[in-house]
């Protein structure tokens, strides 16, 4: 295993996409049509995405819309934002199917914090996870006699400031998810 800082840095830019993309699954008030990027329906006989089905917007800030391009998948939209658990009620009109967004009590924007925190956790885990083993593998390159002992120890500088900063990008996507949360 031989260090490249490239590919430590891919890896750390992977686990904040990662918790970027949880985070935008977290229900704040607003409408969001990421919302749905997790809702699977079944047509034709095999599971498909909603964005291979159906179009969906946000005609208003408390409300999704799903336009079905082919009106005899109606009901199967309908069923599959039901199967997500996303605590959303369908509404059919025609071929589009209206989401309401309900409100959010207080309890639950603690719950959704709280979990918007634990997923900030575990991106942090998966960056210092790339940390030891970018150190490992400098460490194993210089046992190796392939870098110096002060290689070595620069190479773990610029590998903690690339993991600090990662994290610093963690805290920040964090905080903004649960300020969205709380003020909503």
């Amino acid at each position: 295993m031989k260090y490249e800082k490239s590919d430590v840095e891919r890896r750390m830019d992977g686990a904040v996409e990662s918790l970027k993309g949880d985070l935008s699954g977290l229900r704040t008030g607003r409408a969001n049509t990421s919302l749905l990027d997790p809702v699977v329906v079944e047509v034709y006989g095999a599971m498909m995405p909603l964005n291979q089905v159906a179009t969906v917007s946000a005609p208003e800030p408390r409300m999704l819309a799903v336009q079905v391009w082919d009106k005899t998948n109606v009901s199967a939209v309908e069923k599959g934002i039901t199967k997500a658990n996303l605590g959303l009620n369908p509404m059919t009109d025609g071929q589009t199917v209206r989401l309401p967004m309900p409100d959010l009590n207080e309890e639950r924007r603690k719950e959704l914090a709280k979990l918007a925190g634990e997923y900030g956790e575990k991106a942090k885990i998966a960056i210092r996870n790339v940390r030891r083993d970018a150190n490992e593998a400098l460490k194993e390159d210089e046992k190796k006699k392939e870098i110096s002992e002060d290689d070595r120890k620069r190479l773990e500088d610029e590998v903690q400031k690339l993991t600090d900063s990662h994290v610093s990008d963690v805290d920040s996507a964090v905080d903004k998810k649960v300020q969205e949360i709380l003020t909503q």
